[in-house]
């Protein structure tokens, strides 16, 4: 496995909460009786995959990478060579992180009747992977590829064998640098004018990673679904995990409840966007709260 340093590199740091202070949270929790729950790409830190906006250790903090925004991808054929090449070489890093305890608590948490639903904000699959089934993507999954002209889909694990024959040179090469939370890697300006990108099997069409990118929305029916999981007859509580909720897709659940007046608990390092909004407030890290629900 891992090293521990290397399994928490990206995890920010944080004062460690008193065993008094988690107690009561989890007592305040207790008094909840079906919960809905949001997670981010904090609880995915410890599984080695980074977030973007932890101070120091999240990638916006540590590197000039941005990602690339829907239009760009579709606009620019030039933009899907790198970002196909960077996907291709992150690939093996990605397909094989692991889910780590808080995965694997909410997978098995969510046969319990307390549990009500699951709203990931993560593309890395690693939910899906740990066993949890109740749950929606919000943003896709990294696993999954879609035709943009004809829908068609396929698996990543696929589209990499695609890729291999069609780019032998790339297929020898070193073992990439950093990863990237999108699931890529940095390559050098210019590296990816030699990278061939696979059409559409079905159609010829553009090949994207089932995932939202910035810039396009989740899709409505998903939105919809979600809204009416967050209903009073349905969850009285939010538990939100590892998520500054900075973008609106989870922010408007969040806000949804609280209009409602239930009752919002938040596991997070760091400030969050709904702040003002959360009722329980806890700073650390999902697995020191989650597994003890």
């Amino acid at each position: 496995g891992m090293s521990a340093p290397a399994a928490t590199r990206f995890v920010p740091s944080f004062i460690r909460p008193s065993e008094k202070e988690i107690r009561q949270f989890l007592s305040e929790l207790g008094n909840v009786d079906r919960l809905f729950v949001m997670t981010g790409a904090g609880i995915s830190t410890e599984s080695g995959i980074p977030d973007y906006r932890s101070a120091v250790v999240g990638q916006y903090a540590r590197t000039n990478h941005r990602p690339v925004t829907h239009q760009e991808f579709m606009s620019s054929e030039h933009t899907r060579k790198r970002f196909w090449a960077r996907n291709f070489l992150a690939w093996p890093r990605f397909r094989d992180a692991q889910p780590n305890e808080t995965h694997r608590s909410i997978a098995k948490w969510e046969r319990s009747d307390r549990f009500h639903w699951l709203v990931t904000q993560n593309v890395d699959g690693l939910h899906t992977k740990a066993g949890s089934s109740r749950q929606t993507e919000l943003h896709g999954c990294g696993h999954r590829v879609k035709c943009m002209e004809c829908d068609h889909t396929m698996s990543r694990a696929d589209l990499q064998s695609l890729f291999s024959s069609l780019n032998p040179l790339w297929t020898s090469m070193e073992s990439p640098g950093e990863l990237n939370p999108d699931g890529d890697v940095t390559i050098e300006e210019g590296a990816e004018k030699t990278f061939n990108v696979a059409a559409c099997p079905s159609c010829d069409g553009v090949l994207k990673t089932d995932v939202v990118f910035f810039g396009d929305n989740v899709p409505r029916e998903d939105v919809d679904f979600c809204y009416e999981k967050v209903h009073v007859e349905e969850s009285d509580g939010i538990l939100v995990l590892g998520s500054s909720l900075s973008v609106m897709s989870g922010y408007r659940f969040v806000h949804h409840a609280s209009l409602r007046g239930l009752p919002i608990f938040m596991v997070n390092i760091g400030p969050s966007r709904a702040d003002k909004l959360v009722t329980h407030r806890i700073h650390c890290t999902a697995s020191m709260i989650v597994p003890r629900i």
